[in-house]
């Protein structure tokens, strides 16, 4: 756990919600800007500099208000995750960093954003919905059936996976303790993979590139040997 801790630079969520706030305002400047937040829960404890997950991004705390907080957003994230297309009002899912010592009880969430995907259906099934989610070719392979994902901050358990999207299952406490189900088809949602299966894939290439390498007869040694 702590080679992880290291690599996700010291701050690490779990997908717990820890309530709902409210956007009070985003003001962008170009492509950057600040966002205001109002919330209760997520302030106790917290401090200016502290990390805090807005649908699932990682923000810093700047300014601290007793009912809430603001935070700057760089363009990056802007560009990534769906925050641009924020309303003053809508609800927000957040969850402070996980402390050092803190009891795990989702799975790995790092905060960064690799991308949106847009809600396709939400279907009653019971006491639970289905949701579906369409996304990218970029972020649906590394999507497997029974493995991670965070949705808008939210740690689930992928049910099904198809050529362009994948579905979960809401059970009624994700539903009332989180923003997700107050969205609508069309709605954006921000998704982060799992991080194990980045490592993973990072791990993978690398050893096919040394393969590639050994079968082409050009290596890191045949380089630096002819100066490069």
């Amino acid at each position: 756990m702590s080679g992880v801790w290291e690599r996700t630079g010291g701050v690490m969520f779990t997908g717990i919600v820890e309530e709902k706030g409210t956007i009070r305002y985003i003001q962008l400047i170009g492509e950057s800007g600040v966002l205001a937040v109002k919330a209760k829960k997520v302030l106790e404890g917290t401090k200016i500099g502290d990390s805090i997950a807005v649908n699932g991004i990682c923000l810093t705390v700047t300014s601290l208000q007793s009912d809430g907080f603001t935070a700057d957003v760089m363009a990056e994230t802007i560009r990534r995750s769906s925050l641009g297309s924020s309303r003053v009002g809508s609800k927000v899912n957040l969850e402070r960093a996980m402390a050092a010592d803190g009891r795990f009880g989702g799975h790995i969430v790092s905060g960064h954003i690799d991308g949106t995907g847009v809600i396709r259906s939400m279907i009653r099934e019971e006491n639970a919905i289905w949701v579906s989610i369409g996304t990218s070719p970029q972020i649906l392979h590394l999507i497997v059936e029974k493995g991670s994902i965070c949705i808008d901050g939210i740690s689930l358990t992928v049910a099904k996976v198809d050529e362009t999207g994948f579905q979960v299952s809401v059970i009624p406490h994700t539903g009332e303790e989180t923003a997700l189900l107050e969205k609508v088809p069309g709605d954006p949602v921000n998704l982060e993979n799992d991080v194990i299966g980045k490592y993973v894939e990072r791990l993978l290439g690398i050893q096919k590139n040394e393969e590639e390498e050994k079968e082409s007869g050009i290596t890191m040694e045949f380089l630096e040997k002819f100066g490069f």
